[in-house]
């Protein structure tokens, strides 16, 4: 492509690391047997995705046969809140937040639907539960699931899931976390945040799409989603994704060697950017947790403007970024996300998140904040909302 191209999406997905190409490709051409096959050419590629699984449990801190692949998180999330479901019937009590990904909200509000008790916990103003509020809701139960995400895919709040599982398990309760967004950022370790089901997504950190992994602790009661094969020891069925599941262990292996000295060179970055935008466009709020959040994630809310026009206008000049969740972008809704924080209706329409990668450089954020302030500005001269006229009809 000959234009320019400034990449700050990297919630929605990210590039494939050159590394996790290389190995991906053998099995495209050479090695294309069927894993599940008794021959000696379909154990020889069931080999690597032994490998690869083992590779994964290292990443997770479990044990391999804790490890299942999936073809992404949306359905890693489904089987938890699905199997759980499964088992317990209308018995189960599901715990989670207002500001979890849709693919835990919509599974658990059709299981309202069904006739479940499902309870969405608020957050405050800085997107936060109150761990209280959690325990209240665990009082009594028989059989509840907890799921709670281990970090905002809009806002990059991070939450204490470790004191969020440690509070679910005095009730016996299942802990289920969506960890897509901390997945190659912070390290995951299952020993140490007993956590007993988890969701994470290849193409969030550098793997491609079409692959994820459901991490499923020994011993929980969890019924199949998937049906109809004997893959995955029974739990997925469906010929295994040989390619994808060898290019997710190496995107593992690179964020294990790299996680910290990225997160170390992410965050100037993201601070830079955001110093920038506050010093030059006026009526900005940052949204969000500021000291418990990912180390590449910003979310901003832009006074008086919409943030689709704010994305459109910056796209003209080859940067990507987002409103929300890439999942949610044919919407003209507000961010589920920042409405549950409370973000006055003044901005709650203007929320735009940035968020950075291991490939993005001071140029780019240098870019970025030569370009953002006139698009804002422009928005702002354009619309008949401000501090200074009626905003009653902006709701």
């Amino acid at each position: 492509m000959d234009r320019k191209i400034v990449y700050f999406d990297n919630n929605a997905t990210t590039q494939v690391a050159p590394e996790v190409r290389e190995a991906m490709l053998p099995f495209f051409g050479e090695l294309y047997g069927n894993p599940s096959s008794m021959h000696f050419f379909g154990g020889q590629v069931g080999a690597y995705v032994t490998k690869a699984r083992e590779e994964v449990a290292a990443f997770l801190n479990c044990e391999p046969d804790e490890v299942y692949f999936t073809s992404c998180a949306t359905e890693s999330d489904n089987t938890a809140i699905r199997g759980c479901a499964d088992w317990w019937g209308k018995s189960m009590k599901m715990v989670t937040t207002a500001v979890e990904h849709p693919a835990v909200l919509q599974p658990g509000r059709r299981l309202k639907a069904q006739g479940h008790e499902v309870v969405e916990l608020p957050v405050d103003a800085t997107g936060q539960i109150d761990l209280e509020r959690l325990r209240a809701e665990l009082k009594g139960t028989q059989h509840a699931l907890v799921s709670v995400m281990w970090a905002n895919n809009e806002t990059g709040v991070v939450f204490p899931i470790r004191e969020v599982a440690e509070i679910a398990k005095e009730y016996g309760a299942t802990v289920h976390t969506d960890a897509v967004q901390v997945a190659g950022k912070i390290p995951i370790d299952v020993k140490k945040v007993p956590v007993d089901m988890l969701s994470i997504s290849g193409h969030k950190f550098h793997a491609p799409k079409g692959v994820g992994v459901f991490y499923l602790r020994r011993g929980t009661k969890c019924k199949p989603f998937m049906l109809g094969g004997h893959q995955e020891s029974g739990r997925r069925a469906g010929t295994e994704n040989v390619p994808y599941i060898v290019g997710l262990a190496k995107a593992c292996e690179l964020a294990t060697a790299h996680m910290a000295d990225e997160a170390r060179a992410l965050q100037p970055l993201r601070d830079k950017l955001e110093a920038g935008i506050l010093a030059t466009c006026p009526n900005v709020r940052v949204n969000g947790d500021r000291a418990h959040r990912l180390p590449n994630t910003l979310n901003v809310s832009f006074e008086y403007i919409e943030g689709e026009a704010i994305a459109y206008h910056l796209s003209d000049l080859g940067i990507c970024i987002s409103t929300g969740s890439a999942c949610a972008s044919g919407s003209l809704d507000p961010s589920h996300v920042i409405r549950a924080m409370g973000v006055p209706f003044t901005a709650v329409h203007g929320s735009i998140r940035f968020s950075l990668s291991r490939y993005n450089t001071m140029e780019e954020v240098d870019y970025v904040l030569e370009k953002l302030p006139p698009v804002v500005k422009n928005l702002r001269d354009l619309s008949p909302f401000g501090p200074d006229r009626d905003p009653t009809t902006f709701q």
